[in-house]
């Protein structure tokens, strides 16, 4: 990597050696204070969401069966699982969770900053590490109770455990990377693209530790068996696989695209701001040292080749949070870009970070606006109103139509809740769930009028009941209408076509999620009876 003696970009005078090597790390425990303090303050601002009810309904299971759920129906990387996991044992649930994620996303501060001080020096990694801080991809996964602001922590620390072992060699460094590179792959799928982003720097710079970084490959691909396992699960549940014909990204424009959109989360996305911060951030890659700039290219270059050979299935959508991990060299290389140019006028830094900060901030706000405002006081107490009567007036045997939030406030107000729940965006899941229920219970379905993809988001929606009428009992609190049957369904014949009738009265209420859910509940009702009728039509019972 960077040599000792040589002078990184961002330090261009012996003064300001001096002031960053003072002020550095005082700077850097200010700017950590500084998102901790928003961080907690925020935690509950955003309204829960279906995914952090998920992690925490399998984080509900024992240990074995979040083990079984996770490496044989859901795939994909465990360790947030397990985060899930104790916190849900714990007690502590949403709050517990989101906790976590602000935890791991400002302890990824002060690995921004070493990495930065290694690769473009102390003043160039000091203004990265504000401007970090500053974006969306921070702001909101530092909140957001998934796996994101923990991949990123861990993506980090793997990436600083390499440079470590290029440096030292031997056998304890480079245990250290193998070590860090499963805790990565453990966090995210995507964890292998950093992987391959380190396999590309060691070929291209540093081919005198080529010998053992090939040994600490073959032993890091060993141990992690039981990740690309889950991996290829999680892989066959969305169509994800090699080769063109991608329905959500496939060709160079697509891939260009993509990686435009993550630049304007890691910085401010609109498109001429972004623009001039990338074209800051290219001038900043040019003057970085040489092994600096061929890490930060082979950590882009790795996830492009990978997004030009995959296939990605119709339900697979990567977006900005999946690159998580190139947002600190975004920054790294910005933060140099801005000390380059201000070289002759130190003044101005301070002035260009400010104002790139609040146009981050802006973004952020743009872009996730309850993230700073809070949910509405009336969204709030209907949520509540609707979780306590789920609460009170449950079964555990009662079957829940996809990790719905209001689920989760009802769990935290009972700990016997129902956890038979119906992944409401995969067919074969939902039919596996519902074939292992002797008889099948009440089904439960949540329309929410207030979601941002519906026609028309309101705070208010119409009480609708699906037909036939004596088959469900309908509430209404607010923008949530609550449907539930009124006996048992005994089959998932019976559920699915009683979910059917419900996804059309949210069609009929504009509810945007009811097309998603109506195809899956269709195709498992294909997949169950070996053809296909519409379960727009008739009950099962009157055939």
């Amino acid at each position: 990597m960077t040599r000792k003696s040589e002078n990184p970009v961002g330090v261009d005078s012996a003064s300001s050696v001096d002031l960053s090597g003072r002020l550095f790390w005082p700077a850097i425990a200010a700017i950590v204070a500084i998102a901790t303090v928003f961080l907690a303050h925020q935690l509950r601002a955003w309204p829960p969401h279906e995914d952090e009810t998920l992690a925490l309904f399998i984080g509900r299971d024992s240990l074995p069966e979040l083990i079984q759920h996770v490496t044989r129906d859901r795939g994909g990387a465990p360790l947030h699982f397990l985060v899930a996991w104790a916190v849900a044992h714990l007690g502590f649930s949403l709050g517990g969770l989101r906790a976590m994620s602000a935890f791991f996303a400002v302890a990824s501060i002060p690995l921004v900053a070493l990495l930065g001080a290694r690769l473009v020096g102390r003043l160039s990694a000091l203004t990265a590490s504000a401007l970090f801080v500053g974006s969306w991809l921070f702001l909101f996964h530092g909140i957001y109770g998934r796996m994101y602001s923990l991949f990123l922590c861990l993506s980090l620390l793997a990436t600083l455990a390499l440079l470590r072992a290029l440096d030292r060699g031997g056998r304890v460094a480079w245990g250290l990377w193998v070590a860090a590179g499963l805790a990565c792959v453990a966090a995210h799928p995507y964890g292998i693209l950093v992987l391959g982003g380190h396999g590309l720097y060691v070929l291209w710079a540093r081919r005198d530790r080529l010998r053992e970084a090939i040994v600490a490959g073959l032993a890091l691909l060993v141990l992690g068996i039981p990740f690309w396992l889950t991996d290829l699960v999680l892989a066959g549940r969305f169509d994800v696989g090699v080769g063109g014909g991608g329905a959500k990204l496939g060709g160079p424009s697509a891939v260009a695209h993509y990686l435009w959109s993550a630049a304007g989360d890691a910085t401010a996305g609109w498109r001429w701001v972004t623009l001039a911060l990338v074209a800051i951030a290219a001038v900043g890659l040019a003057r970085a040292p040489s092994d600096s700039r061929r890490l930060i290219i082979a950590m882009v270059v790795a996830p492009v080749l990978a997004f030009l050979s995959a296939k990605l299935g119709g339900a697979t959508a990567p977006e900005s949070r999946h690159l998580i991990f190139l947002a600190p060299f975004m920054s790294l290389a910005l933060g140099n870009g801005l000390v380059t140019l201000t070289r002759r006028f130190r003044p101005a830094l301070a002035v260009l970070v400010v104002a790139i900060i609040a146009a981050e901030v802006s973004w952020a706000w743009h872009r996730t606006a309850p993230l700073f405002t809070w949910e509405p006081n009336q969204r709030q107490a209907a949520r509540a109103e609707a979780a306590q009567w789920l609460a009170t007036s449950s079964r555990p045997d009662d079957v829940l139509f996809g990790y719905d939030p209001l689920f989760l406030g009802a769990w935290e107000r009972n700990s016997s809740f129902s956890r038979i729940v119906v992944p409401r965006a995969d067919d074969v899941l939902a039919l596996h769930v519902l074939e292992r229920q002797h008889p099948v219970g009440r089904g439960i379905w949540v329309l929410d009028a207030s979601k941002r993809n519906n026609l028309k988001p309101r705070l208010e929606i119409d009480t609708v009941v699906p037909t036939p009428a004596s088959l469900f009992e309908v509430r209404a609190f607010g923008p949530f209408l609550v449907i539930r049957t009124r006996d048992e369904t005994l089959t998932p014949e019976a559920y699915l076509y009683a979910a059917a009738r419900t996804m059309l009265v949210g069609r009929s209420l504009g509810i945007g999620d009811t097309d998603t859910n109506l195809a899956t509940v269709e195709k498992a009702s294909r997949t169950l009876r070996g053809y296909g009728p519409s379960l727009r039509g008739d009950s099962p019972d009157s055939r």
